[in-house]
């Protein structure tokens, strides 16, 4: 997964420099077909059927739906005014939606979000870590591309190709690395080591210059970047499902991603409005384009950084260190041991 998200930001510049910037949505419509046809193919077919088979398609609505409402109103307060009547009324809907949610998972026979599993203090940590994380890395890719494209001048491939530092060290990561540094020093010293190492990387990108080069004031923070999200994203999914049984492994691996899109979308939409702001007091005091632009983004990426740093000290202090593993693992180790 870690390298996979990580692929697609380098394969978004390939498509909009050489295709077109429809084809970043376009090229999901192969890779679900694909990914639908090789799951018919590669995944066991036994299943347990569930008690209920109903869908909480009230849950889905409401949650979606107040998302929805919030991120729209973050995006365009500024434009709006925070204090408008539009604003708030938005963002009041948004309020009521949720509460709505949390009534009809509290009471529906089905929930598409059991509020029972927030009870594991492992599971309602992830989540809030996944939350602020997802912020700080939805800030990383969204607005270092702008700096590198609007500020910088980079073409769309050259942007992706920006990436590939982080891509590869991301990557390697995924295909095992992250693995032993869990199985070496449990989960959360790695998870907030790497979050601490991507804060760190953020606040270097905090300072690029108008006229920043790649080698001095772009690479080491896509270095840093890389090996703190490769770090922490595996020990954060670990720590979701350590504490629960296998039957709701699933369960709670599927709201801590679920949390991380939220997490996301709203991060960035409150990153963007920062940078906006910013952006449009530098030009109003008389400074450049570039430079206000350059300014906005890089309050942007210092919040960012904040919220990465929120996320390893919560992990830190909540998260247990053990890493976890099925039952029965390693009794044959402990026998020969």
């Amino acid at each position: 997964m870690a390298g996979g998200g990580s692929i697609g930001v380098l394969l978004g510049g390939v498509l909009t420099n050489w295709l077109d910037w429809h084809w970043i949505f376009l090229v999901n419509i192969p890779i679900g077909v694909a990914v639908v046809l090789l799951s018919l193919r590669l995944l066991p077919s036994e299943h347990a059927a569930p008690a209920n088979k109903r869908v909480d398609v009230a849950g889905a609505i409401t949650v979606t739906l107040a998302l929805m409402l919030a991120v729209y109103a973050i995006v365009n307060g500024n434009q709006n005014g925070w204090a408008s009547g539009r604003t708030l009324g938005l963002l009041g809907g948004a309020i009521v939606l949720l509460a709505l949610f949390l009534g009809i998972e509290s009471r529906v026979e089905s929930p598409l979000m059991p509020l029972r599993i927030f009870k594991v203090r492992s599971v309602a940590t992830s989540n809030i870590v996944g939350v602020l994380w997802a912020a700080a890395m939805f800030a990383w890719f969204f607005i270092s591309a702008l700096y590198l494209q609007l500020v910088l001048g980079y073409s769309p491939l050259k942007v992706g190709l920006a990436f590939l530092p982080a891509n590869l060290i991301m990557g390697g990561f995924s295909l095992g690395l992250s693995a032993k540094l869990v199985m070496r020093f449990g989960i959360k010293r790695p998870m907030a080591t790497g979050l601490l190492v991507a804060g760190l990387g953020l606040v270097l990108f905090a300072r690029a210059p108008v006229d920043g080069r790649f080698v001095v004031d772009v690479l080491p923070s896509m270095i840093l970047l890389g090996i703190g999200a490769g770090m922490a994203f595996n020990p954060l999914l670990l720590a979701a499902m350590g504490d629960v049984g296998p039957e709701e492994s699933g369960l709670a691996s599927g709201v801590v991603n679920t949390a991380f899109m939220m997490g996301g979308a709203l991060g960035l939409a409150v990153l963007a409005s920062l940078a906006a702001s910013r952006t449009d007091s530098l030009t109003a005091s008389g400074h450049s384009h570039l430079v206000a632009l350059n300014g906005g983004y890089h309050v942007a990426l210092f919040v960012g950084a904040v919220f990465a740093v929120a996320a390893a000290t919560i992990g830190a202090v909540f998260l247990h260190s053990a890493a976890p593993a099925p039952e029965g693992a390693y009794d044959g180790a402990a026998v020969e041991a």
